[in-house]
């Protein structure tokens, strides 16, 4: 019986109150300005996010490029390779 009910009222309700302002086509509404603003803020956010890690990763590449540079004709090496063993680390 809720089912019948609950099915009558939606169908009997009118359009207006089933859409938002946007969707009924009144764009100049305080709620479109707000979506508005809420999906250019969420674009900020996200741009924001990827243009920190493609400047991190940036940040990498110049310094292992400057760490290639500093010792010309040698190959790169580990930091740890030939350094001495410092008390309190496991010799293997």
């Amino acid at each position: 019986m809720r089912t019948w009910t609950l099915t009558l009222a939606l169908l009997g309700a009118p359009r207006a109150l089933l859409a938002c302002p946007v969707c009924f086509g009144q764009s100049d509404s305080p709620l479109a300005k707000a979506m508005n603003i809420g999906i250019l803020a969420m674009l900020v956010v996200v741009a924001g996010v990827l243009a920190s890690f493609a400047s991190f990763f940036m940040y990498l590449i110049r310094r292992a490029r400057v760490a290639d540079q500093s010792r010309p004709g040698e190959p790169a090496r580990s930091l740890l390779e030939g350094a001495r063993p410092q008390e309190g680390t496991a010799q293997c």
